[in-house]
């Protein structure tokens, strides 16, 4: 199957998981895609396993320069981004009663504000390019 032959995406969290599936699922539908992990050794398995049509990105999207920079590396080895799939998440496994205040910033950081964050640095390079999306 085809169905995204032609297209790109961008995948945050794909190293490993849901994300992972994801990439290799649009891969094998035809789209070009970019992993994007916070673990770079983890983007390059993903992409070395998909072969050609996959790069690696290391990107952690709780840094806006991190965001920008994935987003250009994808932008620039695939002509345009046409796919989001904003995949990076993390969670508390504790009580409650036990989450400290760093655990629900990092859990903001990364889930709401990584996600906001690089939905605006795609949204953008998608409007400058005339994508539509």
């Amino acid at each position: 199957m085809t169905r995204l032959a032609g297209k790109s995406a961008l995948i945050t969290g794909a190293g490993r998981g849901i994300g992972r599936h994801f990439a290799k699922t649009y891969a094998a539908e035809g789209a070009r895609v970019a992993i994007g992990d916070i673990d770079f050794e983890r983007a390059r398995t993903t992409a070395a396993e998909i072969g050609d049509g996959a790069i690696a990105l290391a990107m952690d999207v709780t840094s806006e320069d991190s965001i920008e920079a994935a987003v250009d590396a994808a932008h620039d080895s695939f002509g345009g981004i046409d796919i989001l799939i904003n995949n990076a998440a993390v969670f508390t496994a504790a009580p409650l009663t036990e989450i400290t205040r760093a655990d629900y910033q990092q859990v903001f950081s990364i889930n709401v504000a990584g996600t906001l964050f690089t939905m605006q640095a795609v949204a953008r390079r998608m409007i400058k390019d005339g994508r539509k999306g």
